[in-house]
This record gives structure tokens, C-alpha cells and sequence, in this order.
């Protein structure tokens, strides 16, 4: 400010860019995806409008895209992973998908500002609020994502409320039905019992193989799957244990 108390020109320009602070949108970490909740979802993947999302990458018209989403975070939570992908896959289209509402708008806040704080940067990441257990096929094509990440789910620990965990036995034909074949799908939890779960389920689906941890050695991603996530610092901070699980999507089975 001058002496006489106004904001000077680059002062004001630097609030109005000001990233989105987590405090004014904190939210309680459960929510019932079988609820009933106020989507808004296309009919079919074809009737979605995705400039909104991604108006720099769809509206100039830039021939370095696939113009479709690969890489997808389901429960993505305050955007940390999305921030750390879109350097390392420049050309791809990232989306994150989150059931809560005030968490959801913090990550879209936080892209629209990222992207105007750097132009040209982050323009391949985008955040919507939904829920991935109901309506994944409006969204996406058959074969369509190449990568998906399932980070710190919701462990719903009572025996009751199991049947809200993302990973399910018919949730799992719903990301097989949407992934290409041999697409990775990435999960990461504090919750022994929980990656117990997912591995189990996976495992037992006939369209997935786990991939082993030796082969992982040279996939970029790995490495930030511990720490980007806002959940995944609060482990580490609390000396928690992190167990991995990646799984490839095979090929369909010969009719």
C-alpha cells in the first residue's frame, strides 16, 4: 500500500491471484456414495462439454492432446496429485473426481488460479465434483483411461459400511469397462486392512493382475504417490505406514 492506504497496482493483482486457502473449505473426510446426492452428469461421454474444463487445451485447438481425458484420480481430494502430474505428462489430459462439495470447489479454485499465476501451465488438469461409483460411464468411453489413482480412499472401517468402499466388487467392472487394456491402476493406503480389501478384490476380478513390485522400479509415478496428496503428508508426518498396490488391466478373455 501507498502512504495514503491504496493498493498499489502489482499488490492488487497478486490478491486477486492469491491460491485458495484449505481452511475455508474443510469438510468432514466421510460421505455415503450411495446417497442420494445434486449431480449434474452428461447422458453419454459424447455430450459433455469438456472446454470447460480444459478451455485452453480444447478451444485453441492444440494438436498435442489425445482431446480426451487418460488419466484419472478418483477421490482426488484437495488436488495434490493433480498438481504434481500435469508437469510430468504434459500433453495428457488429467481429471480429478471428488464427492465433496466444498473440496471439490477448493481444487477448481486452486487449478483457476494456478493457471493464472503461470499461463500456459496446468491448462491439462481439471477437477469436477461427482461421484465415480455411479456415473463413471457418463463420462468416459469404453478403453478410454490409460492411468487411474486410487489415493488414501475412505476406509470405512465398520463392517456395515463396507459396501461404500470404492473398491467393490461391482465398481470394479466399472473401472474395467472405462480403462484400456493394460492401463495401471494405482492404490495407496495407511489402512492395512483396507489395501487387504483392495488387493483381495482386484485380484479376484478376472479382468486385473497385480503388477509386481520389481517391475515398478522404473514407473515416474511411483515415488510421488507417498507424499503429494494432502492425506499422504499427514501419514508421514504421524510416522504412518504406506502400502502400495499397482494393477494392470488385462486383456479381455477369448469368447
Amino acid at each position: 500500500m501507498d502512504k495514503n492506504g491504496q493498493l498499489i497496482e502489482n499488490e492488487e493483482d497478486k490478491l486477486e491471484l492469491s491460491l485458495p486457502q484449505k481452511r475455508y473449505y474443510r469438510q468432514r473426510a466421510h460421505s455415503n456414495p450411495i446417497a442420494d446426492h445434486d449431480f449434474d452428469y452428461p447422458s453419454c461421454p459424447e455430450a459433455y462439454d469438456w472446454s470447460t474444463l480444459y478451455p485452453n487445451v480444447i478451444n485453441n485447438n492444440s494438436e498435442i492432446y489425445n482431446k480426451q481425458v487418460e488419466i484419472l484420480d478418483i477421490g482426488c481430494g484437495y488436488g495434490g496429485l493433480l498438481i504434481t502430474l500435469s508437469p510430468m505428462f504434459p500433453n495428457v489430459m488429467i481429471l480429478g473426481m471428488e464427492i465433496r462439495v466444498k473440496v471439490s470447489q477448493y481444487v477448481i479454485e486452486r487449478i483457476k488460479a494456478l493457471r493464472a499465476n503461470k499461463p500456459g501451465s496446468f491448462d491439462n488438469i481439471a477437477c469436477i465434483r461427482t461421484n465415480a461409483i455411479k456415473y463413471l460411464p457418463n463420462f468416459f468411453k469404453k478403453g478410454q483411461i490409460k492411468k487411474m489413482f486410487f489415493l488414501y480412499p475412505d476406509p470405512h472401517f465398520k463392517k456395515s459400511k463396507h459396501k461404500w468402499r470404492i473398491i467393490n466388487d461391482t465398481t470394479l467392472s466399472e473401472y474395467a469397462y472405462v480403462l484400456a487394456e493394460e492401463a495401471l491402476v494405482y492404490t495407496v493406503t495407511d489402512v492395512k486392512d483396507l489395501h487387504d480389501w483392495m488387493v483381495q478384490h482386484f485380484s479376484k476380478h478376472g479382468l486385473f493382475k497385480r503388477v509386481e513390485d520389481n517391475k515398478l522400479k522404473d514407473d515416474v509415478v511411483i515415488d510421488k504417490l507417498y507424499e503429494s496428496s494432502e492425506e499422504g503428508k499427514k501419514v508421514t508426518r504421524n510416522n504412518g505406514d504406506k502400502f502400495l498396490a499397482v494393477f494392470m488391466r488385462i486383456k479381455n478373455p477369448d469368447l
